[in-house]
């Protein structure tokens, strides 16, 4: 029973809607319209992306054009020597996440579909543009030529100086790419960020250090952010959202007050040490050398089984079923199958095509035996998000594991498609008899744990209900198979309050 003071106003009585709000699980707010303050809610917070087209694997992936990633409290930064992002999900120190670095690339490969083309110039390459460093005395600089790039580099020596700059015209673009390797055991390269309300500097410095991120606070209260770069005497090719890098840097120093993006500007940068830089280059955006990013970081991390093993573990439910270092997820597969996929696509690289070849064999491969694959009632395949014993059945993972077999189906040559029909027309077979048991009759269900752990019912969050949506909205365009666009009518009304009638 609950007790709450309410108003009675004739035969009607009105209940606050801070309680309604926790009680019926709806939204509101107080808004104003032409002048007049209304109050508008909803049951739901989250969106229906209805296709008008044909899912293409080629083009954006879903509504990733949508995802900002990188900017998400769960990542720690992105890391400047794999140049993907650290996640602090399941574990605070950080660790690379696939199913993250995944999304990452695929949200800036739809981006670079959407957005209009990036404002971009090359400031140094050692060749045909050259920069004009102020080079103190005692500190040099030369453009030489590198045998190992093939290519006219920068050579830069500070010596002892207090470093050679580059001071920047005004301009708001803040994409940063650059290939830098250091020929001594030392060196930095800062970008020193003007807010330009506070008048304030903050640097974001590069070094020679095994150490992801580390801030600096000043006596005068003031902070610099640190990316390591591991040992540095290789080359290393970087492309840095600088507002990101400095963001993630502001969280970690504890200050509270958030950083504008169209308030800050490049003021100089500064190189110091002895080393080479090349192809420095200022840009509004590099959405496909973050794409690139990750595509490159699961061809260097995928295993000899085809996998991406996730290295932290994975509680799922109170003790039960949990997941140990090293397990794969058929989610992160198959969306890192969609990234690679496209990466042959639009390189013709072969290596892209290979590991998003291979990242299928763990879907023949028993959950018991390390793989992602379980059966529902010994009956139809399931390609386990979390491959749990007993199974968990996620449903969004799961779609997303066919997404991938399919975009595999459609880009990669007829020939060498192996096993990727096969198990995409199973999957689908799986799907269709599965899905009735994932709605509620006002939302649906996250996945079976009630089922198989004898577990309370997991209620999908709105923006879990809505993912399911768009999921079988995007199937529906290459499957007439009606039950998938009648099921997701019939989700689509219950988050506008509708209900499935009663006895």
């Amino acid at each position: 029973m609950y007790h709450i003071s309410c108003r009675k106003e004739g035969r009607e009585v009105f209940i606050p809607f801070s309680f309604l709000e926790k009680y019926y699980e709806v939204y509101g707010k107080l808004t104003k319209n032409r002048g007049h303050e209304q109050f508008e809610w909803s049951h739901s917070y989250s969106k229906v992306f209805k296709p008008t087209t044909r899912y293409n694997s080629s083009g954006m992936f879903m509504y990733f054009s949508n995802y900002n990633v990188e900017v998400r409290d769960r990542v720690k930064c992105i890391s400047a020597t794999e140049g993907v992002p650290v996640s602090t999900q399941w574990e605070a120190s950080g660790y690379y996440y696939p199913v993250q670095v995944a999304q990452y690339g695929l949200s800036h490969y739809s981006k670079n579909l959407s957005d209009r083309p990036p404002k971009r110039k090359i400031l140094e390459d050692g060749n045909l543009a050259t920069a004009k460093w102020q080079v103190p005395k005692g500190a040099s600089v030369i453009r030489n030529y590198d045998y190992e790039k093939f290519t006219h580099v920068l050579e830069f020596n500070s010596h002892d100086s207090p470093g050679i700059s580059l001071k920047l015209k005004q301009g708001i673009d803040l994409v940063l790419s650059f290939d830098l390797r250091f020929l001594s055991m030392n060196g930095s390269l800062t970008i020193f960020l003007e807010d330009r309300d506070r008048s304030t500097i903050f640097p974001v410095s590069f070094v020679c250090s095994p150490v992801l991120i580390h801030v600096l606070n000043s006596s005068a209260g003031s902070y610099s952010t640190n990316y390591g770069l591991g040992s540095c005497q290789n080359w290393n090719q970087l492309t840095r959202d600088l507002h990101v890098d400095l963001v993630k840097g502001h969280v970690l120093s504890g200050r509270g007050k958030k950083l504008s993006k169209t308030k800050l500007r490049i003021h100089h940068l500064l190189i110091k040490g002895h080393g080479q830089l090349d192809n420095l280059t200022l840009a509004s955006s590099n959405h496909m050398g973050m794409f690139y990013s990750s595509a490159d970081w699961l061809v260097r991390h995928q295993d000899s089984s085809g996998g991406w093993p996730i290295g932290v573990k994975r509680k799922i439910a109170s003790g039960k079923a949990d997941l140990d270092p090293g397990w794969y997820s058929a989610m992160g597969q198959g969306q890192a199958m969609s990234l690679l996929i496209r990466a042959y696509y639009r390189s013709g690289k072969s290596h892209y095509l290979e590991a998003a070849l291979k990242g299928m064999k763990p879907f023949s491969k028993s959950s018991t035996e390390g793989g992602v694959r379980a059966y529902f009632m010994n009956q139809y395949p399931w390609y386990e998000e979390y491959p749990t014993v007993p199974p968990s059945f996620v449903l969004n993972g799961f779609i997303y594991s066919l997404i991938g077999l399919y975009d595999v189906l459609s880009l990669a040559p007829r020939d060498q498609v192996g096993d990727a029909q096969l198990l995409f027309d199973q999957g689908m077979h799986s799907l269709k008899k599965l899905l009735p048991l994932f709605d509620t009759g006002s939302g649906t269900v996250y996945d079976l744990r009630h089922f198989t752990l004898g577990l309370a019912p997991n209620i999908a969050r709105w923006d879990y209900h809505s993912t399911h949506i768009n999921q079988l909205l995007l199937l529906s365009t290459i499957d007439s198979d009606p039950i998938l666009t009648t099921v997701a009518g019939r989700w689509i009304s219950y988050m506008s309050g509708k209900r499935a009638a009663h006895n």
